[in-house]
């Protein structure tokens, strides 16, 4: 029975560091620091494990302490990390910067582990979709793009970055679902960031089935091809920390499809996913199926 989700994309730990006052650039600042798992494949397989969703990570980790953990924790999560391949040398690591805000300054990505990971093949025959992150090279991506569409596997593609989103753009077409913001969309098809309704009609002719066009805490655009975009508002939150929240955003979104939500009521789920990862310290939210349900229950109360 095809029920899995298969994501395939970057395993590394999350380096995250937070000022305690405004950011003052150029000098040192005190504030904390973490080191968690992270990664955008990673990070949406643990938080479809944490949804209940069945899910298999395809990924690679250095023979490290650091790729020891996040094997780890990822697998209690819920997500089968048997796929994973554990390669000589460093897995890979994000280290980002934010301010006391809880908003993103800088990031320094290092995924040389995950851009030299081998697929031989690629196992769909129970998948119910694949999940696929930009961190991948591009032969590597080219291949899972073509397992996918010879198994008749539905494909959804996360950019991750403008410059991935770029590296991988010929890739996108014949494609289930993309998920970019409206940079990364520009880099996708070579528009203007402000001319999104123009790319999002680009993408449709290459045959990509639904663009969810995120915009931060604006909300974001379901747009289904055959129909006018629809505008969804980001669920109210207090932010702690943004890391992870676009990740739990599109495992919510997956994990309501895989039960039969239309693609709109499942990236309502998805806002609702955001808005409990950033009011969380953790890239990933080890109670996100609770936390979901109260921001829901706050949400409606607010609302009525």
């Amino acid at each position: 029975m095809k029920q899995w989700v298969v994501v395939v994309g970057g395993t590394n730990m999350d380096v995250v560091a937070r000022t305690s006052a405004p950011l003052v650039p150029a000098t040192s600042n005190p504030g904390r620091t973490r080191i968690s798992p992270g990664g955008v494949g990673r990070n949406i397989a643990a938080c479809l494990g944490l949804l209940g969703a069945p899910v298999r990570l395809v990924s690679a980790v250095g023979d490290d302490a650091f790729g020891e953990e996040a094997l780890r924790v990822t697998a209690a999560c819920g997500a089968d990390v048997g796929a994973v391949r554990r390669v000589p040398g460093a897995t890979g690591t994000y280290t980002a910067v934010l301010d006391d805000r809880g908003e993103l300054v800088a990031a320094v990505s290092d995924m040389a582990t995950v851009d030299a990971l081998e697929l031989d093949t690629v196992h769909l025959a129970d998948a119910a979709l694949v999940v696929l992150d930009g961190n991948l090279a591009l032969p590597q991506a080219t291949r899972v793009v073509a397992a996918a569409a010879e198994a008749g596997v539905p494909l959804a593609f996360e950019p991750v970055s403008v410059a991935k989103a770029g590296r991988l753009a010929d890739l996108v077409h014949d494609l289930f679902l993309v998920t970019p913001n409206a940079d990364e969309l520009a880099a996708l098809t070579g528009r203007p960031a402000d001319a999104w309704r123009d790319s999002v009609d680009d993408l449709h002719r290459r045959g990509v089935e639904h663009v969810w066009l995120r915009d931060g805490a604006a909300g974001s655009w379901m747009c289904t091809r055959g129909g006018e975009p629809v505008h969804l508002p980001a669920a109210p939150a207090s932010v702690v920390d943004v890391t992870g929240a676009g990740d739990a955003m599109l495992a919510a979104w997956v994990a309501a499809w895989l039960r039969g939500d239309d693609p709109v009521a499942a990236a309502r789920v998805g806002h609702l996913a955001a808005a409990a990862t950033v009011e969380s310290p953790h890239t990933v939210r080890p109670d996100l199926a609770d936390a979901i349900g109260t921001v829901r229950h706050h949400a409606s109360e607010k609302g009525s």
